[in-house]
Order: C-alpha cells, then sequence, then structure tokens
C-alpha cells in the first residue's frame, strides 16, 4: 500500500536508468493503445479538414493526452480554438491561455499552417504514439505510488520556468511547486500576482535550474502528495522534515 515512507523509493525506483525504456517498450504492445493509434490513424485519414478532425473523439482522445492535455479530452471547442490558433500571436488566443500547454502544443503540430495533412504525418503519428505511452506510464506510476508520474515530469520541465508565472501556466510544475512548498489549495482562488509573490516569497526559482535542487522538489512534492493520499497542494507529512528544503528557500 502506498504511503509517505514508500515515496522517495517508489521515484527513485522510477529514476532508475531502464526504468523508463523497459515501461515504454511494454506499453508499445499494449492493445488497448495499439487500437486507439490504430483508429487515429483511419479518423485522421478520413477527416476532411481541421475542423472535422477536431471533433472525433477517436482524434481528440489520442491527441490530448499525447501532447500532455489529459484533461481537456472533454473540451473539443477550446482543443479547436487553440490548437488552430498562432503561437506568434502576442495578443493572440495562446498568449491570453493561463495554460501555457496549449501554446506548446499548437507549436508542435503547426495545425495553422499545415491543417489535417499534420495529423496524417507518420512523423507526428509516431510522437503522439510516443507521447500516449508516455501518458500511459505517468498514470500507472500515479496509482501505485501518487505523485510519482507529475515528479517526474516537473524534474524535465522544471528548468524551463524562469518566473512564477512559467510555473503557475504548467498544471504539473503548478503542483509540485505549491504542494512540496506546503501553500493552501485556497491559493488558486487568489489572483495570479498574489500566487506568484506566494512562491518567490517560499522559493528562489534560480534554483529550479540545479537538478540537486530540483531533485529534492520533487521528493518533498512525493512525500507531501502519499501524505495526503493524492496531489492536493498544501499536503503535509511528518517525513517531510526529513527531506532537505534549505538550498530551495529564497
Amino acid at each position: 500500500m502506498a504511503d509517505a515512507a514508500s515515496a522517495i523509493p517508489a521515484l527513485r525506483r522510477a529514476l532508475a536508468p531502464d526504468a523508463e525504456s523497459k515501461a515504454l517498450a511494454r506499453f508499445a504492445k499494449d492493445p488497448q493503445l495499439v487500437r486507439e493509434m490504430d483508429a487515429f490513424a483511419k479518423a485522421a485519414a478520413k477527416a476532411t479538414d481541421v475542423k472535422a478532425a477536431l471533433r472525433d473523439p477517436k482524434i481528440l482522445n489520442v491527441l490530448l493526452p499525447a501532447l500532455g492535455l489529459p484533461d481537456a479530452v472533454g473540451q473539443p471547442g477550446l482543443a479547436l480554438r487553440a490548437l488552430t490558433a498562432d503561437p506568434k500571436q502576442a495578443d493572440g488566443l495562446l498568449s491570453r491561455l493561463s495554460d501555457s500547454r496549449w501554446k506548446a502544443a499548437a507549436a508542435t503540430l503547426n495545425l495553422r499552417e499545415r491543417g489535417v495533412a499534420a495529423l496524417r504525418d507518420p512523423k507526428v503519428q509516431a510522437s503522439l504514439a510516443d507521447g500516449l505511452r508516455r501518458m500511459a506510464w505517468k498514470n500507472e506510476l500515479d496509482a501505485g505510488q501518487p505523485g510519482v508520474g507529475d515528479a517526474l515530469l516537473f524534474r524535465d520541465r522544471a528548468s524551463a520556468a524562469t518566473n512564477a508565472y512559467a510555473v503557475l501556466g504548467d498544471p504539473v510544475l503548478r503542483r509540485v511547486v505549491t504542494t512540496a512548498l506546503g501553500l493552501p489549495q485556497a491559493i488558486v482562488v487568489q489572483p495570479v500576482e498574489t500566487q506568484a509573490r506566494a512562491i518567490t516569497a517560499r522559493l528562489d526559482l534560480a534554483k529550479l535550474q540545479d537538478p540537486r535542487e530540483v531533485a529534492k522538489l520533487a521528493e518533498r512534492y512525493v512525500v507531501a502528495a502519499a501524505g495526503s493520499g493524492g496531489t492536493a497542494a498544501g499536503a503535509s507529512s511528518p517525513l517531510l522534515s526529513l527531506v532537505p528544503a534549505g538550498g530551495l528557500l529564497a
């Protein structure tokens, strides 16, 4: 049974040199994922245009999780508007959305210029298949030990966050940082400027460029997530006192 005491060992097992490659190789043979990718390819081939494609559940159910947006599967309208918007437009939709994942996804797919041809591209489909397998592994890790999947993603993305708004714009970075710092869940209803100040008051963001400090935050997060039985911000556990944090604080 997953608990706070098993959190850090579980994270370290997931970080073992061959853990990722073995998991992805296993999911590459998963019948359900193979069927989903096959259905995606057939639906993309039949779609008359991007609008039709992004209304098809067979496409959205692969596309959005593969791009790191599994929580947006039920928002086809937003997906259509965001994924066909211009990521280079300074005052466009993607710049106004607080969730930075949409801008990254739009830039990756380039549906605005390539249209439905992008979804039919074998290289794009191979990349999406890899993303789908990675999401499946993340879900498997989190089912075994809450927070481990998020912690792995955090370790990969943390160095890209150069300010508090970059942290807040990525749901994974937000969850890990706010939870590891012990910020209350209620912070999400406060103005974004207030949230940013709360983070910078507790964390020297320059430390996110240091892999060792990022590792400490990830470990604090999985302990806190296990202590709450999930990934809620503000979770706490007596074991947190055993995870070094002094080098992280501003």
